[in-house]
């Protein structure tokens, strides 16, 4: 299953599924004149694999293939947090979570902040005020109690994963109701079901599953992935009618978990074929140990085969928003406005898709998690597309980007991300950054963990649990913890009374010359990023004070 096969690429092919009636009244539909600035469409589908897009990718992409050889495709874009909301905050306003206050869930009692901090701005508001007609459909998940229209959007279609209308009420996953159906499961014996995980009392859950099919609609079980992009298209449609430059957004639940793929899609997959992860073996016995406790209390019951079956699943979805993505691409083509629109194939984070043998997203500071698609195409404004780009790409990039292409001055407007129009010129900007910078707090339950990476090194500083610092070039696939330390050793010298000092060199634990000389650099930038971002992890006080090296070796 290594070489990729193109499919669904024609409404003709699609003309069997739920799109069976054309949502466009007419092909070659034109706008009256615009002023020459870029529409813009953005497809944001939830938690995909940045991977997956690559080239030589086991998973089937043929509308992004095709969209990438048109445009730019960067192969190491990076979101700031693994989960949807600060990822999502990021996206709208081009700054990390430390400035806009969005750290973790908001749908839920325990979310640090609900909404972001007041006096945020996002860039649709600077594109309203510069005379763009705007429209948003589907998930928003940035805020509690600012919508999408709060932000600047015209929103024609905003549901959450459950369809509970915005504004969310807080208490929702708390019913008795809920509590009840997590009562149930305590009664229920094995066997196990295929891909199902036990939690006692709290709800078991099947990780995947095939959805029947349902006569000629390839979608079926899956119709709220679909309608934020049926919704988009009409709306697409109508912008494009109006005779001003647009500006449209259209995100859904993508590849998130669970995994319920119809039958369709999962049929293009042989889950006997898959290939495990290189990491997967992973015991992770050098790493945190909330990293070991996610993997053995819940994904270590799933056989080999369960993981290969869950790993075609993800990768089946993946497939099916291609094809959503596809029929975006079609509208958008119909309207005759293809060549001056900046369209960007974007997802909000990753997944570990059994990398680590672990799954979803949460703490584990990996790649596949951190690693987003960001595949961009605008035919009037690429130089040579179809090329790639390796430079470090931040979430927070996308908004300062799309308000430069439209010609507002970045005077105008404060953000941490930096424009991406250099590259799609065909430019490599001489002082572009040489590191990414993710910030974490977990998710209810809360940890503090800040990553620094370069092409040459990873650093994970974890406040509650021991740090990580992976050789990158030598073990891409972050297996062996260089900042792991000595526990024997360290148990020696408490247990001999004398206490310890590296040769003068008090940070713990002890490194060889070179390694210590890396993670002292890595801290560097780590404690200037803070700095320079209002990053609020400065305490001193000695029960929290817990990273090797203090501020003091920046500042």
């Amino acid at each position: 299953m290594g070489t990729r096969r193109h499919f669904l690429t024609s409404a003709a092919a699609l003309a069997a599924g739920s799109f069976a009636k054309p949502l466009m009244a007419q092909s070659g539909v034109t706008s009256s004149k615009k002023d020459g600035r870029p529409n813009i469409l953005i497809f944001m589908p939830d938690q995909t694999q940045g991977q997956l897009v690559l080239p030589g990718s086991p998973c089937h992409t043929p509308n992004v293939d095709r969209f990438a050889a048109q445009g730019v495709l960067f192969n190491s874009a990076y979101c700031p947090t693994p989960h949807c909301c600060p990822s999502r905050a990021s996206f709208q306003t081009g700054l990390y979570p430390s400035e806009h206050g969005i750290f973790n869930n908001v749908n839920t009692d325990t979310a640090i902040h609900a909404n972001p901090y007041t006096g945020t701005k996002y860039f649709p508001e600077y594109l309203r005020k510069a005379g763009y007609q705007l429209d948003y459909s589907g998930k928003w998940h940035v805020a509690r109690d600012v919508s999408p229209q709060d932000a600047g959007w015209t929103n024609s279609y905003g549901l959450d994963r459950n369809e509970t209308p915005y504004p969310y009420h807080p208490g929702r996953n708390r019913t008795d109701k809920a509590w009840a159906a997590a009562k149930a499961e305590l009664s229920e014996t094995g066997p196990r079901k295929p891909g199902e995980v036990f939690r006692p009392g709290w709800g078991n859950v099947e990780l995947y599953k095939t959805l029947p099919s349902q006569g000629s609609n390839i979608f079926a079980g899956r119709e709220g992935e679909v309608r934020p992009v049926e919704s988009g298209i009409k709306k697409l449609q109508r912008l494009a009618q109006g005779g001003h430059p647009w500006a449209l957004m259209v995100s859904n639940d993508g590849s998130h978990d669970l995994y319920d793929v119809p039958k369709h899609f999962m049929d293009m997959y042989d889950p006997k074929s898959i290939e495990l992860p290189p990491n997967f073996r992973d015991t992770l016995a050098d790493k945190p140990r909330i990293y070991q406790r996610m993997r053995y209390q819940y994904w270590a019951q799933l056989s080999d085969d369960e993981i290969r079956a869950s790993i075609a699943h993800y990768r089946a979805l993946t497939t099916m928003q291609d094809a959503l993505f596809g029929r975006l691409l079609e509208a958008l083509e119909q309207t005759g406005q293809a060549e001056n629109t900046l369209v960007v194939y974007v997802s909000d984070h990753g997944d570990y898709a059994g990398a680590h043998g672990l799954w979803a997203k949460g703490v584990p500071s990996f790649h596949e998690a951190y690693n987003i698609p960001c595949v961009i195409r605008w035919p009037k404004g690429i130089a040579n597309p179809g090329r790639q780009v390796d430079a470090f790409v931040s979430t927070t990039d996308f908004a300062p980007t799309f308000l430069e292409a439209v010609g507002i001055p970045s005077s105008e407007f404060k953000m941490s991300g930096r424009s991406l129009l250099p590259w799609l010129r065909g430019k490599t900007p001489a002082d572009w950054r040489d590191a990414i910078f993710n910030q974490l707090n977990g998710v209810e339950l809360y940890y503090t963990q800040r990553i620094v990476v370069t092409k040459n090194y990873k650093y994970v500083y974890n406040g509650f649990d021991y740090d990580e610092l992976y050789d990158l070039k030598k073990d891409p696939h972050e297996m062996v913890n260089l900042a792991f330390p000595d526990v024997q050793q360290s148990r020696a010298i408490v247990e001999q009374g004398k206490g310890y000092s590296n040769g003068g060199d008090f940070a713990w634990p002890p490194l060889s010359p070179h390694l210590a000389e890396v993670r002292r650099e890595m801290l560097q930038r780590m404690w200037k990023f803070a700095q320079e971002h209002k990053d609020q992890i400065f305490n001193s006080y000695i029960t929290v004070a817990m990273a090797p090296f203090g501020p003091g070796v920046e500042l």
